[in-house]
């Protein structure tokens, strides 16, 4: 078996069993790109070596998803997939895991419409809504792997040779997902404590205020009372770990809805909904966005914030070091699964209800009550470099470093 073929059955491995870490008599079900295929059906082999119930595959094409908005008609944006919420809604609510594998072009709807964009995901988001609220409370196992397609591998590596992209853009991901480790699986375990070792650390604390200070960046964001830090690891309903995003190196929290003031100035392109928005900044007053800029994708950022009232607002505060890994590899991946663990980041719209004490069981409105945010979005932009500074503000005022030059100060 060559090296390649071993590593990709490590990453099925690793998939199923640290990342959605299917049970016995569990049904997982599959959302992938049909570049994918190859990983996707590893994955379902290990998923029954694993004792799974049932593996469902939902198939979808970048070609297919770019014909529909360039030539479909404009009213079925407006059409809601409720056929699909029913279907994924009824599958985790009787305790499926649910792993997405993506591939995807990050230029895929590069050129359309705005409003073909904004009413399929007011539509989609309305649809999924019951869903979403499940997800962002952990009631069951989910996961994050991506798989190189020729596109994305030609926008991360445009000054290799066409043949040799794909295989460049396989052996970063690799790393880091520490497929390069002797034990891939022991390797994650150790990296989950250390991880875990950072949030407990926080948690104690239990800060006020963050303060960035960044070129660009002055910003304070207020922490709600009882808000809870989280690494890595997550619990679903039945208590069975599982871990959202390979790979992860990040350390979040969620803010105070209307307690974000200042301004935050983009360090790495966001690649959101097909398109790219870089360069750009926000400024905020009481929590809301009252201002915008960005030199690229302008009109997509004022997509994204006009959404919904929520997504005025910030949902998450994540703290990722300068020298992890993945930003270690001077690799851009123009993928936020891959940039956000390479910078800190922040998150526009929804919050999840696992970052307050007791928020799993609470509804939207007593979420809401405790001052986190709802929003049909949650999108990730990276706001982090060698140069940021942040400092935790304790109950009587005092700051005490957090981030020194970008990595950790504790």
């Amino acid at each position: 078996m060559s090296d390649f073929q071993t590593k990709l059955e490590k990453y099925a491995e690793l998939a199923v069993k640290i990342g959605v870490n299917v049970q016995k008599g569990q049904t997982l079900i599959i959302n992938a790109t049909i570049d994918t295929a190859e990983l996707v059906r590893l994955i379902v082999k290990q998923a029954y070596e694993a004792g799974a119930r049932f593996v469902k595959v939902n198939w979808s094409d970048d070609t297919v998803t770019r014909l529909r908005y360039d030539m479909a008609a404009e009213e079925s944006f407006l059409d809601e997939p409720k056929w699909y919420a029913g279907e994924m809604t009824e599958y985790v609510e009787n305790g499926a895991a649910v792993l997405h594998v993506i591939s995807s072009d990050p230029d895929l709807l590069k050129g359309v419409s705005t409003q073909r964009l904004t009413n399929h995901q007011k539509t989609y988001g309305k649809a999924m809504s019951k869903y979403r609220d499940m997800q962002m409370s952990d009631k069951f196992s989910w996961s994050i792997v991506a798989v190189p397609s020729k596109t994305w591998a030609a926008k991360v590596f445009p000054d290799l040779p066409e043949d040799k992209q794909v295989d460049a853009l396989w052996e970063a991901i690799f790393r880091t997902v520490r497929l390069d480790q002797p034990d891939p699986i022991a390797a994650w375990r150790e990296h989950i404590v250390n991880l875990t070792q950072k949030s407990e650390y926080l948690n104690d604390k239990k800060y006020k205020k963050l303060h960035y200070k960044a070129p660009g960046t002055d910003l304070t964001i207020e922490l709600p009372e009882g808000h809870l830090w989280v690494a890595a690891e997550s619990h679903n309903a039945q208590g069975n770990t599982f871990l959202a995003n390979l790979p992860t190196e990040e350390v979040f929290t969620a803010p105070h809805k209307t307690g974000v003031n200042g301004t935050v100035s983009s360090t790495k392109p966001l690649s959101y909904r097909g398109t790219i928005i870089d360069h750009f900044s926000l400024t905020f007053e009481n929590g809301r966005i009252v201002d915008y800029k960005a030199e690229v994708g302008a009109d997509v950022l004022k997509q994204l914030i006009e959404l919904d009232e929520g997504a005025h607002y910030l949902g998450e505060v994540a703290l990722v070091p300068h020298n992890s890994p993945i930003s270690q590899s001077g690799i851009l991946f123009y993928n936020t699964l891959f940039d956000e663990n390479a910078s800190n980041h922040l998150a526009i719209g929804n919050a999840y209800a696992f970052n307050l004490e007791g928020g799993k069981s609470m509804t939207k409105e007593e979420l809401s009550e405790h001052g986190l945010n709802s929003s049909l979005t949650h999108e990730d932009f990276m706001v982090g470099s060698a140069e940021m500074d942040i400092f935790g503000v304790t109950a009587d005022g005092k700051e005490e470093p957090i981030f020194a030059k970008g990595n950790w100060a504790f």
